[in-house]
Parts: C-alpha cells; structure tokens; sequence
C-alpha cells in the first residue's frame, strides 16, 4: 500500500460506524464502504438513470451508473498522486449520486416543488439518506452503515435547517470548517467528468457541433493541438483527443494547485485541513476557461429545444406521480404504504426518488394510460 499523506484520512484517525461491527477481514473499513455501495440496489438502478439524455434515447449516452464510474476513476487516480486515502475517495465517488432522481436535474426539480411544503427535495441529502436508512440489505441495521467519513463525503453541501437535524454530520455546516480532502476531491471530480463528457455526449447526439465549440477557447486550444499532432485527425478521433486533453489539463491544473495550496496553508494533519480554506481547487489561470465552458452547455445543450422537451415531460411525469400518491397512498407498494403511515410526503419522495426513467415511465403508463392494466 502508498504511505498515506499525514493529512488524509486513515481508518485509526475515522469516527467510525453508527453500528459497531466486527473489523473487516482481508479488506480495509473503506473498501468494505466501497464493496457494499457497489453491491447496493440504488447503485445498480444508476444504469437506467439519466445525466443529460434519457436512457432510451441512444446506448451510448452517459447514464448516473457510467458517470459515476468516470467519477471514481478519476478521483482515485488524483488520490493517488495526491497521497490521499484512494478507498475512501473512491467510496465517495461511488456514491455521490445515489439518490439521484430519475430524469435527472430535471426530475429532481420536480420533486422538489412538488416537496416545497414538506421540507424540499435535494438528490445530496437523498443519497445521504440511501444509504443510512434505505438501502435494506443486511440484519443487523437499515442502511449500508458506512463510516462517518464516506458519508460526509456524500454530503457536499447542507442548509443550517438540515445541518442541526443531522447532528455530527451537520456540524461542519454550522462551524464553517471543511471535510476531508478525499471529499473535496470526489466533489471536483465530479464536475470533471460532466463537463467533459457532456462535451462528448453532447457532440454524438448531434446537438452541439465541432463548430459551436470552437468559440470555447478550452475546446479550441486543445483540439488545435490535437490537430497539431496527428495531421488530417478527424471524426470521433478527433473529438476522443481533444476531449482526453481537456481532461488531462483540468486534472493537471487540480493537483498543481491543490499542492500549492497545501503548502501555503501550512497543511500537516486532518485536523489543519478541518480548520483550512477549501484547499482542492483549480487555478486562477484555469477558472474563467471552466466557467466559459459551463456557460455553452448551459446555453448550447442543457437549455437545446429537444432536451427542455424531454425535460418538460420529465417534469410532468415526476409531478403526475407525486400528486396520484398524496391524493391515494393506497396505490403505493405495501412498504411505502407503511412508510407512508408515518411521513406520507416524504414515503412517496423516496418511491419516486428511487425509480428509474423507465421505470417512471412505465409507473405513469398504469396510472393514467386507459388501457393499462399491469
């Protein structure tokens, strides 16, 4: 194993489990969180989730399962060369979007209107609540029982209203100290991989063009080298390149600025890094060529006639749902029937929640196509 940097987590320095267990065998703490989120029914159902494209819409697409893959290779990759604890990182990483809606952002605003008078919705605070109470796999307790760090890791960002609810979890969003650095790791490698394979997604489905990119000046530099390089580069060749460079750059650029940042903190021990600014980032240079890029998603993809289409009847679909089972839990299945006995809202945000788009597609079908029976 890497010596670990005196500052990552180690499983001696953890807060451990809610649920004492016996220690893991041939396995460390962390990778026995990683093993169990990967055997998990809520990360299996990621396959049919989706990040921008529905996943009827084309095999090849990004769905929450591939991007969250992506997201855990590249944030073990930089723990690595970071000397960070990789198992908890790459834990972290896994789960990060568990609790994701169907339908992506789309359906998460959705549930979060419909949830506006029952305390709101939020994906972060849902894979939290996944895998402390939902995931129901094993005797001894509800959940995954992972340790403290894996699940401050999956919990990004929290309101003071939800900070107080959730005790020492919460904490650090009243005291306005930082998490680990494995977490904020897993968090930018995260926006890594969507802006980069957005990039690509967005190009094989015809959406965004070679062309439109060429105003982005990341893009642009990148595929001019590129070209550069491998004269007469054309087709998915090019676009694989150019994007492989970008994420090569960003990746650079993180640990660069991540070790200067370290190193002007004064960063020694977990401790330092609790009490630290935020310290994995990008550099100044960096920042206004990420945001440049972020801005034409937005404009160019995310906010494309075809996908607002698909993201209106996401929308509906999410809202048909909610308001059929407030208006008749009966109509639930039997265990969020008896959830429901206790929180009717949130019992059918949970159901909802946990659906895949086509499976929401398919629950919308029997309540309210005439003619579906089953």
């Amino acid at each position: 194993m890497l010596q670990l940097a005196p500052y990552a987590v180690t499983e001696t320095a953890s807060r451990g489990r809610v649920h004492d267990e016996p220690a893991p065998v041939a396995r460390g703490q962390f990778q026995r969180d990683r093993d169990r989120i990967v055997h998990s029914t809520a990360f299996r159902r990621l396959e049919y989730k989706t990040q921008v494209f529905v996943n009827h819409e084309g095999d090849l697409f990004r769905t929450r399962l591939t991007h969250s893959i992506e997201v855990a290779q590249l944030t073990r990759g930089i723990a690595r060369e970071l000397g960070l604890n990789e198992d908890l990182a790459e834990s972290i990483a896994l789960a990060h979007d568990l609790g994701h809606t169907p339908f992506g952002h789309a359906g998460q605003d959705a549930l979060n209107a419909c949830m506006k008078d029952f305390g709101g919705f939020e994906h972060n605070l849902q894979s939290l609540r996944t895998v402390d109470l939902l995931e129901d796999r094993y005797a001894g307790f509800d959940g995954l029982n992972l340790m403290f760090e894996t699940r401050e890791g999956i919990l990004k960002h929290c309101s003071r209203a939800n900070a107080e609810r959730l005790g020492e979890l919460g904490q650090r969003f009243l005291d306005g100290t930082q998490p680990s650095l494995e977490a904020q790791l897993a968090n930018l490698a995260d926006e890594i991989a969507y802006n980069n394979h957005d990039v690509d997604d967005g190009l094989r489905s015809g959406l965004i063009t070679l062309e439109q990119l060429d105003e982005v000046p990341i893009f642009a530099v990148q595929r001019r080298e590129a070209e550069a390089r491998w004269p007469g580069l054309s087709g998915r060749k090019l676009i694989n390149e150019t994007v492989r460079r970008m994420i090569h750059l960003m990746v650079i650029d993180l640990i660069e600025q991540t070790r200067a940042n370290i190193a002007a903190e004064g960063v020694e021990t977990l401790a330092d890094v609790h009490a630290a600014p935020r310290l994995v980032a990008y550099s100044d240079a960096l920042l206004p060529r990420l945001r440049e890029l972020k801005v034409f998603l937005r404009d160019k993809l995310y906010r494309h006639y075809q996908v607002l289409r698909m993201t209106n009847k996401a929308r509906r679909i999410v809202g048909d749902l909610f308001a059929a089972f407030m208006d008749d839990p009966h109509i639930l299945p039997p265990q969020y029937q008896a959830m429901a006995r206790e929180d009717k809202p949130r019992a059918i945000a949970d159901y909802i929640a946990g659906m895949t788009d086509r499976y929401a597609m398919k629950e919308h079908r029997r309540l309210f196509a005439v003619g579906e029976i089953y």
